[in-house]
């Protein structure tokens, strides 16, 4: 991996262990393997635990921003979850290969999984989405020669998927709003 991407990814890290302060926060490399190791070489999954700013479990991407970025800015992403489990570690690879094979993921994108988000879960997508559990302070992180910002990967169904092609992004976020939506919870009801 080059200089600058090794860089970028350890500023996107040393973001995150700051604006997590108090949590533990585990490095966990990913190869994609043989045939997509090229697509995002140098992967990385931040792995964060509860602590002061929630119980929930954080995994974090640092190194899309170096594989994809355009004029010193690019994006990463971040998924909430209940639990430590390899299966987001996982997941948050595939996002970023699908980003990276030009598919270019940006706000307000959605990702079929293919599958449930877990075992009996009815989220099958995830829902590319501004941070709303972390805000945006960490949203936003500076990276040597640009800005990544820091999407989250919210898990949904596909039936709300279904009403944000019909109706809009915004109206699914104000269903999530009024339905008060547990985002953590694979097994929440679907809001539409």
């Amino acid at each position: 991996m080059s200089g600058a991407k090794v860089s970028a990814a350890e500023a996107v890290e040393s973001h995150v262990r700051a604006f997590f302060e108090g949590h533990s926060v585990e490095v966990v490399e990913y190869d994609l393997g043989p045939e997509r190791r090229a697509v995002v070489s140098g992967l990385r999954v931040l792995v964060v635990g509860p602590g002061p700013r929630g119980d929930g479990w954080a995994y974090v991407t640092a190194g899309c921003w170096a594989a994809t970025e355009k004029d010193g800015h690019g994006l990463e992403f971040v998924m909430t979850a209940h639990v430590r489990d390899q299966r987001f570690i996982e997941l948050m690879a595939m996002i970023a290969h699908y980003h990276r094979e030009g598919r270019r993921l940006g706000l307000e994108h959605s990702v079929p999984i293919g599958e449930p988000w877990v075992p009996g879960s009815p989220c099958d997508h995830l829902l590319i989405s501004l941070p709303y559990l972390h805000g945006p302070g960490l949203e936003h992180c500076p990276v040597p020669g640009g800005h990544a910002r820091i999407l989250w990967t919210l898990p949904v169904t596909t039936a709300e998927i279904e009403f944000r092609r019909r109706h809009g992004h915004e109206a699914l976020e104000r269903l999530f709003d009024e339905a008060g939506i547990i985002p953590t919870d694979p097994f929440r009801a679907s809001v539409a």
